[in-house]
């Protein structure tokens, strides 16, 4: 029904990034997050593992939640796990994959683009084969930053320690003469004043939640299920990990503060997964 929510997961706090933009563009949209913090990170896990998690998680928002959609608000889980959410899951599934190679390659003018992400994402090679499917002319150079997503979840932005560990981890870009650079991991948007410091000013940074936002907003009008009322959405959240960590940064990114958050074990999720 129109009246249910959007859900979103990621492996951590990152995917509030998505969910903001998801909130910025359909407020009138009930949502609901769950953050997998207590098996963070997924970048070094297997692909099944990962798509374990994931099915685990979007059986839990279904049971409890009855979401009309799933937003996969992580690189890692959308290169692992879309394809077989979207064949398993009655509901649509959007991942963030997609929608940001198609945002970079509409922007870039020297067709050298960058991607910085997770281990997993980068090793699936899933954003070089969405942006030259695209377009054949660009050149794609991609890093992966784990570190960035440890900053990240420790809710270390902007310390002269972060600048360093991002200044380090972009490194690799020096002398490739990317116009493009695509933050392809949920977490890496909250650090988005450090990376543009770091690879100059020149270089256009492409947040993958904004084009993902649009993508579910123009499924769920396909599909008749936007909420067309006039009435703020409401937001619930969920963490398998540190529930005061993710109430902080989550109030600090999100327009709406404080969040509160409640926490889940992993256990139910397990559990749950079995029931489904």
């Amino acid at each position: 029904m129109p009246s249910d929510p959007i859900g979103l997961m990621d492996s951590g706090v990152g995917g509030l990034t998505v969910l903001k933009e998801v909130q910025r563009l359909l407020p009138t949209e009930n949502t609901v997050f769950l953050g997998d913090q207590a098996r963070l990170p997924y970048g070094p896990r297997s692909v099944a593992e990962v798509t374990t998690f994931t099915r685990q998680i979007a059986a839990y928002l279904r049971q409890q939640a009855n979401i009309k959609m799933l937003v996969i608000a992580c690189n890692t889980a959308t290169a692992a796990a879309l394809t077989t959410m979207q064949a398993e899951l009655p509901v649509p599934v959007v991942g963030v994959i997609t929608p940001g190679a198609q945002a970079a390659v509409k922007v870039t003018k020297n067709h050298r683009i960058g991607v910085i992400a997770t281990a997993g994402t980068v090793k699936s090679d899933q954003y070089r084969q969405k942006i030259l499917a695209a377009d054949a002319k660009n050149t794609v150079i991609s890093v992966a930053c784990p570190d960035l997503v440890t900053l990240a979840e420790a809710n270390d932005l902007t310390s002269a320690h972060a600048q360093s560990v991002v200044d380090a981890s972009l490194a690799p870009f020096k002398g490739q003469h990317i116009d493009t650079l695509i933050l392809g991991c949920t977490h890496f948007p909250l650090l988005k004043a450090a990376i543009q410091k770091a690879v100059g000013p020149d270089v256009l940074l492409v947040d993958p939640g904004a084009a993902t936002a649009e993508v579910a907003r123009q499924m769920l009008e396909k599909d008749q299920l936007l909420d067309l009322t006039t009435t703020p959405g409401t937001a619930d959240y969920y963490t398998t990990g540190d529930v005061s960590q993710f109430n902080e940064l989550a109030s600090q990114w999100l327009d709406i503060a404080p969040v509160k958050v409640t926490h889940l074990p992993v256990s139910t999720l397990e559990m749950i997964a079995t029931e489904v």
